[in-house]
């Protein structure tokens, strides 16, 4: 594989079929998923699909998508919601599963790995330019910085409200229930998503 700098729609074309593989400003980014990470995704991607189903909302919670930001950056984020109703806008979606902007995108959730720094901070703040209503970040092991996770770095869930064009956090551990507008009636504590990430 080409290790040049890749524009995106190159990177669509080669890995846009894989979920381990991001394209940051133009790098190829080797996201090294473990199993216990994929755990991590598939309960929360389940208890989010229970909300969807009790509710009967137009949501869909894809297998993989990826979400195009500029001609040089796209993720491939670990949990997605999107609004079934909203993807007529999405002009690729019948085609690719790339998303290119934040009309269809309810909720983002990222299971925090070795690359912490990219999902507690360069991921962020661009779901939050594109307009994702909320984004959680789902830390099981505590690997986020002190400045993301307070001290004693501990396991941590973050969930941000979007207000204007940057996230409203708040920090919840083990026996917190979780908090979300996206799906208010939500019962789930951090510690249920803890322990599916250390199996």
């Amino acid at each position: 594989m080409n290790l040049a700098r890749l524009h995106a729609d190159e990177f669509i074309a080669q890995c846009g079929d894989r979920d381990s593989y991001e394209l940051i400003d133009g790098e190829l980014i080797d996201l090294e998923p473990t199993g216990l990470h994929k755990q991590g995704i598939g309960f929360i991607a389940r208890k989010l699909s229970v909300e969807i189903d009790q509710l009967n909302l137009p949501y869909v919670i894809p297998h993989r998508c990826l979400i195009c930001i500029s001609d040089s950056t796209a993720f491939c984020p670990d949990v997605i919601v999107l609004d079934q109703t909203q993807l007529v806008h999405e002009l690729l979606w019948r085609h690719q599963a790339v998303i290119t902007s934040g009309v269809a995108i309810k909720l983002i959730a990222e299971v925090v790995s070795t690359n912490w720094q990219n999902d507690y901070a360069r991921k962020t703040e661009d779901y939050a330019l594109l307009g994702v209503p909320e984004d959680w970040i789902a830390d099981y092991l505590g690997l986020g910085g002190r400045d993301y996770i307070g001290i004693p770095k501990q396991p941590t869930i973050t969930i941000g409200q979007l207000e204007g064009d940057r996230y409203q956090k708040r920090l919840f551990h083990q026996d917190d229930d979780l908090s979300s507008t996206i799906f208010p009636n939500l019962r789930l504590r951090a510690s249920a998503i803890f322990s599916a990430g250390k199996g």
